[in-house]
């Protein structure tokens, strides 16, 4: 039986793993925030969004290619099925909290969509390749989480990412829409603001996907067009639906329970939808990690010691090491910028409410869901890492990608800056504590 002294030591060495991690990131965090702050400018907010460009295109990418393709095999992609289910899970999880948060708090009523998306969608992508990364820093026999921490806790966040790009090109894109009742006298502004400068723009607009508002942005993008459309404003012409062939017509009509205006509104809705920009540099980069990871002649062509590719792939190794420091470093520069000069209109309250929600409740929300998924035998045997990304993904704040899909659409601008701003400072203590919680039940079963 051990002694308290013995069991003491063990709650401290328990506690420092969980929490020496997070302190390396925020030293981090800080640093950015310290060279990027507006009374020091030693690095203008300009080389910080190119930075972040060198994240999004090449850091990033390399990290997901070298540690996905190696991980990967047949077998384990069909364990990992649950890493994308579990994303679906948390953001719906999240939204009927966001809709509770709405509900009890009252924000105003056009800013009642961004209360539910702003709970819901959570960041599995840059944070959480920060986070693994931090947690398994140390290599070998030495990580509580195994010798092969780091490659595999890349390749659990790297495929979560599909179903998380997936949601912002459809899900949040749509959620994001500017409130008609509310947008009605200013569509001649946003016309003229659209073109505005990309020095102008926040760091915020750029931190996790640069770009985005360049490749997105349409005659639609700022206009609440799919509520015109569906309450048949008058500002929706019917020029504006496309008319079906004559070819079509007989079969439609042949066809009578289909409601022919309905089904050309929702063609509408998919055009306007951009689903087609999916394909960006990480995405890219896990795609071909996946198809080169499980065709074992391509495997042995570009990982291994031994492999005739070799030396590319350790050169993206090289270049993948300053992924994490340069995600932590962007993200201090974004802090340090403050919320938006202007006030929020979300208020204090509702505000509150979400930072409450998407922190405290949902973690525990996800712990009872993890629970339920190992009950049902649906989580993959013995691996306490799995589970820990799984649990990150109720953990982490909102995504930093709604400041720039708000920046697009020109909808809760001011909110999300404000949001995102407080959300990250206090993620920092309910990411401690629940790092804390994850590791005191995750490693008393290893």
């Amino acid at each position: 039986m051990a002694s308290p002294m013995n069991e003491g030591k063990e709650v401290k060495s328990e506690i420092a793993a969980s929490i020496l991690p997070l302190l390396k990131l925020v030293t981090l965090t800080l640093f950015g925030s310290v060279l990027a702050h507006p009374k020091t400018q030693f690095i203008p907010r300009q080389t910080f969004k190119l930075l972040s460009r060198l994240v999004f295109v090449l850091f990033l990418p390399s990290l997901i290619f070298t540690h996905l393709g190696q991980s990967i095999t047949l077998q384990k992609a069909i364990h990992w099925w649950f890493i994308p289910v579990n994303v679906l899970i948390s953001t719906a999880a999240g939204c009927i909290l966001g809709c509770l948060v709405a509900l009890v708090c009252r924000p105003p009523p056009e800013l009642f969509r961004f209360t539910v998306i702003a709970t819901g969608f959570g960041n599995t992508g840059n944070i959480a390749f920060a986070v693994v990364g931090a947690v398994c820093r140390r290599r070998g026999s030495d990580n509580p989480f195994g010798p092969d921490c780091y490659s595999n806790g890349v390749s659990y966040v790297s495929i979560s990412q599909w179903v998380s790009v997936i949601l912002v090109y459809t899900l949040v894109y749509h959620m994001m829409e500017p409130a008609l009742e509310f947008r009605e006298q200013d569509d001649v502004e946003v016309v003229e603001d659209s073109g505005g400068a990309d020095l102008s723009r926040p760091l915020l607009a750029e931190a996790e996907w640069p770009g985005i508002e360049d490749q997105l942005g349409t005659e639609h993008s700022k206009s609440p067009f799919i509520a015109r459309l569906f309450l048949n404003h008058s500002t929706i012409s019917e020029s504006e639906i496309p008319m079906e062939d004559p070819g079509d017509q007989l079969e439609s009509i042949s066809c009578l329970a289909e409601p022919r205006v309905l089904v050309r509104k929702i063609r509408v809705v998919a055009k306007e939808t951009p689903i087609h920009h999916i394909l960006q540099p990480p995405t890219i980069a896990s795609l071909l990690a996946v198809v080169i990871g499980l065709i074992p002649p391509l495997r042995s062509c570009v990982y291994g010691g031994d492999a005739p590719l070799g030396f590319v792939t350790d050169s993206l190794t090289m270049m993948a090491g300053a992924a994490v420091p340069s995600v932590m470093l962007v993200l201090g520069g974004m802090l340090a910028e403050g919320p938006s000069d202007s006030e929020s209109s979300l208020g204090a309250r509702t505000t509150v409410g979400i930072v409450a929600a998407r922190l405290l409740v949902l973690p525990a929300v996800g712990i009872g869901v993890v629970w339920a998924a190992e009950e049902m035998g649906l989580l993959v045997g013995g691996d306490q890492l799995y589970r820990f990304v799984l649990l990150l993904q109720y953990t982490t704040p909102s995504a930093i990608l709604l400041g720039a899909v708000a920046s697009l659409r020109g909808y809760a601008v001011r909110e999300a800056s404000a949001l995102l701003f407080w959300q990250h400072i206090c993620a920092v203590f309910s990411l401690s504590f629940y790092t804390i919680v994850f590791f005191n039940l995750l490693l008393s079963y290893i």
